[in-house]
């Protein structure tokens, strides 16, 4: 019979590399999420409960090109029709969105025109954007 106590080795894990190393991945991580996008627009977009962007019954496309011509839908309207014709939107869904399109030649004046008019009837505004390339 063998009555000596065996002593057992000790089993030890050194976790300090791997901690540097987790550290350095997260400060890594954390720098380029914030050096990804430093030139984004935030848009107020709809929002849809089923997942699909549907915004063809909740937005109006308002556009005004170089020679100031105004366009609702695709439809030429003059400046004092403007109003009257989002109002008309409007009654159909009262929660639609004007989405802003100007040309790079106007002034701002002219689109603060449409941006008044939408305050007064209470509706969101989105101005588009073209993307940098």
């Amino acid at each position: 019979m063998n009555l000596r106590k065996r002593t057992k080795g000790s089993v030890e894990v050194h976790t300090s590399a791997l901690n540097d190393i987790m550290f350095f991945l997260m400060l890594f991580f954390l720098l380029a999420s914030a050096v990804v996008n430093p030139t984004v627009v935030k848009l107020l977009l709809p929002q849809s409960s089923s997942g699909q962007q549907s915004t063809a019954k909740k937005a109006v496309t308002v556009t005004i090109d170089e020679n100031l011509k105004y366009f609702v839908d695709k439809k030429p309207v003059t400046i004092e029709e403007l109003q009257p014709v989002l109002e008309g939107y409007q009654k159909l869904a009262p929660d639609m969105t004007i989405l802003l399109y100007v040309s790079r030649n106007v002034t701002y004046q002219d689109g603060f025109v449409v941006n008044d008019i939408a305050n007064k009837l209470k509706l969101k505004l989105v101005v588009a954007v073209e993307p940098k390339k």
